[in-house]
């Protein structure tokens, strides 16, 4: 009887192990359960971009009236203000180093900037983009020229083309003051990014030329009856917009080759969000060259590099921005020399320089506009002649950061 208990007891056991997943030391696997299935997360969705209209100024609206805002014809001066990077961190850039001079002579600050941006909107100008102030057209003998546009605006406005140069976010500003480049962020919009003194990483609206015309523009929609922004002026030789997209002749390697790739993939959406949001591109040369040197071998190549290193990503684009406002064959506007029917023959009609004036000038011998743009900067600001030009659109005295710039001293009268 008591073998007969044994026996059941260790059958018992036995059962009972094998049910709780007791070790099998027979050659045959039991069989595992599957695991419960677990649902893959969706990849979250990039936000949909906010709708943007962008209205043709050389159309006049249904009747003469859009969103209750009566437009006319404006066949006056367009005005031309161009910048370049603006300073984030003014003690950076005026740390008393090699570099201060210039940019103090070059550049503004954001607080500058901000300052200017609400002067001109106060005293009643709004936005256009320079490719709708002029068109090209054929004459009765079939020739091709440009004429200037009828611009229909808000009665009452002026019409102000911006432009920036040098939006590349050169390795020197990177240790000056300036934000480091664009980037989307998760909302879909332009920010920047760079770093602060202390090496604090910034993702910003308030310290980038772009960022901060884009916001005011959403607190301000009035400001950009037509939807335009500013053109920026890209050159190549250390990328575009942040983006280190160029070549380098020497030292070339397959590595350097793929990182570019990289950058250049990465910068493609920064540019059609900006062409989306009425920003548009303009070419300043691939090395920021002279183009009144008379060396066309220079300038053929260099263009040739801007279309296929910054072209390519930008698109096309009608408009030369000179570099350092140096005309082409010395002087633009009586002479259309070697150098200028090459440009205009690679496609651009617009061709802008810096003047005391926004001046322009149709060329009648060839289908292109000459132009000058105004420049608000440290020269300008500190001028004793800055009334007599600039006094239309502020007042130097309510701009000038008298906190944060070097005490070069002004002269003013």
């Amino acid at each position: 009887m008591k073998k007969l208990t044994a026996l059941l007891l260790t059958l018992v056991m036995l059962l009972t192990m094998a049910a709780c997943g007791g070790k099998n030391n027979s050659d045959t696997p039991t069989e595992t359960p599957d695991p419960p299935a677990v649902e893959t997360p969706a990849e979250p969705e990039s936000p949909e971009p906010e709708p943007y209209d962008i209205y043709d100024p050389t159309v006049m609206p249904e009747g003469g009236v859009r969103d209750g805002v009566t437009y006319v014809a404006w066949d006056g001066i367009v005005e031309h203000l161009f910048f370049h990077p603006v300073i984030a961190y003014p003690e950076l850039a005026f740390d008393g180093d090699y570099k201060e001079q210039g940019l103090d002579d070059w550049m503004v600050t954001v607080t500058e900037f901000n300052r200017i941006l609400q002067s001109v909107y106060e005293r009643g100008y709004v936005l256009v983009d320079i490719a709708d102030v002029w068109s090209e057209t054929t004459d009765e003998s079939g020739a091709r020229k440009m004429q200037r546009n009828t611009l229909y605006i808000p009665e009452g406005k002026k019409p102000l083309i911006v432009s920036y140069d040098d939006p590349n976010y050169y390795e020197y500003m990177l240790e000056n003051g300036f934000t480091y480049k664009l980037i989307l962020g998760e909302d879909g919009a332009i920010w920047s990014w760079g770093l602060d003194p202390q090496g604090n990483e910034v993702v910003s609206q308030d310290l980038d030329a772009i960022t901060i015309l884009d916001k005011f523009i959403r607190e301000h929609p009035d400001f950009s009856p037509f939807g335009a922004k500013a053109c920026l002026a890209v050159t190549g030789y250390e990328g575009i917009l942040g983006y280190r997209t160029q070549t380098d002749k020497e030292n070339w390697t397959a590595e350097r080759e793929a990182n570019r790739q990289k950058e250049i993939e990465a910068v493609k959406p920064i540019v059609a969000e900006l062409k989306r949001t009425g920003w548009t591109f303009a070419s300043h040369t691939w090395g920021h060259i002279r183009l009144d040197s008379g060396n066309m071998a220079k300038i053929t190549s260099d263009t040739e590099r801007w279309f296929d290193e910054v072209g390519s990503l930008i698109g096309e684009t009608s408009i030369l921005i000179y570099p350092h406002g140096a005309r082409p064959d010395g002087n633009d506007w009586t002479n259309t020399g070697e150098a200028f029917r090459y440009l205009q023959g690679k496609g651009f009609r617009v061709f802008a320089s810096v003047g005391i004036e926004s001046f322009s000038f149709v060329k009648k011998d060839i289908a292109a506009v000459i132009c000058d743009r105004l420049h608000p900067d440290g020269t300008t600001l500190r001028s004793s002649k800055v009334d007599a030009r600039y006094g239309q659109f502020y007042d130097v005295r309510e701009i000038f950061d008298f906190d944060t710039r070097p005490n070069y001293g002004v002269n003013w009268e």
